[in-house]
């Protein structure tokens, strides 16, 4: 990959906040100040445990929700301020694959239904899209006989890769994967990884691959981005954040992935994370792990960690690695 100094972001997201207001007291604070960039042709990937903002960032990053504050940028431009024009381009070039294949496609539409409708948005005839549906389906492992089906004739591995063929249909740059693999056998979950590795070297996509499996995350990412209640607490190269983890809850995280090997198992030493994750309601201007976290000093709970650089392109939201 080129020297990224020289080279403008795709995708740029600044002090990025989403507030849900509950009642007049009461604000749930969804993501909170997360600023990460992401350059054209890598995957970056957003892990972290379930509620963390994942989702909600990826949802922002796409549109489906209005920002509370913050920017996201793409190309340069800023994606609130777009005219009609530029809108139907942004669509164009950013698309989502979803959590949930049994969910995210209609089922009341057959399989050519839903793969053209975005092709039908953008202007194309009958036939044309009859031919690109086909095309779709057989990139992402189906076949023209399955045009006719409806979701609820087809497995979730099968239903899953129509919706990415939906998302690939109006030739995207950048995909979002909003766990993509979650829902899925893990025999199928590899079979869905593989593919979307090839689709990225054949059609030089961009992907922010959002999920908590971090065996998966380190085999598909070139950088991660680690989240915990909202904000970011750690980002690395991936080879990095894995060799080097610097923040307490980063290093729970990767101590609890699965080993094979029984005596490789034996000499990780799993971190245990004490309590509970607190509600991101209301939460308090300090560290956000600081109430799990066995290194927690005074200073932890009464102000917030900047994120800081401890290495070139590592950095840790933590007191405790100002001085590194």
């Amino acid at each position: 990959m080129e020297n990224k100094e020289l080279k403008q972001p795709l995708v740029q997201v600044k002090n990025l906040c989403k507030y849900f207001q509950l009642n007049r007291k009461a604000t749930l604070k969804a993501v909170d100040d997360v600023s990460f960039d992401i350059y054209k042709g890598e995957t970056v990937s957003l892990v972290g445990e379930s509620g963390c903002g994942k989702s909600t960032t990826g949802r922002c990053m796409i549109r489906l929700y209005d920002l509370t504050s913050g920017q996201v940028l793409y190309d340069g431009k800023d994606i609130s301020k777009l005219n009609k024009t530029e809108q139907k381009e942004f669509c164009k070039k950013v698309q989502m694959i979803f959590q949930n294949p049994y969910s995210s496609l209609n089922p009341r539409m057959t399989v050519k239904e839903i793969v053209g409708e975005g092709l039908k948005q953008h202007g194309m005839s009958a036939k044309e899209v009859d031919e690109k549906v086909e095309q779709l389906l057989k990139t992402v492992g189906l076949n023209k006989d399955h045009m006719s089906r409806f979701p609820h004739e087809f497995s979730g591995g099968q239903r899953q890769r129509i919706g990415i063929a939906r998302a690939l249909s109006v030739d995207p740059e950048f995909i979002i994967c909003d766990e993509p693999i979650s829902a899925l056998d893990v025999s199928i979950q590899a079979q869905v990884i593989n593919m979307l590795k090839n689709l990225q070297e054949t059609m030089g996509l961009t992907y922010l691959f959002i999920a908590h499996d971090l065996s998966v995350v380190k085999y598909i990412s070139d950088r991660v981005v680690v989240m915990y209640l909202g904000t970011i607490v750690e980002t690395a190269e991936t080879e990095e954040l894995y060799s080097n983890p610097t923040h307490p809850y980063t290093k729970a995280l990767l101590s609890a992935i699965p080993e094979a090997d029984p005596k490789k198992a034996k000499a990780n030493e799993r971190i245990p994370i004490k309590g509970e994750i607190p509600s991101p309601i209301n939460p308090k201007n300090c560290c956000r792990f600081a109430e799990r976290c066995q290194y927690a000093t005074e200073r932890c709970f009464n102000e917030m960690p900047q994120l800081h650089e401890i290495k070139p392109g590592h950095k840790v939201a933590c007191h405790l690695t100002e001085n590194m």
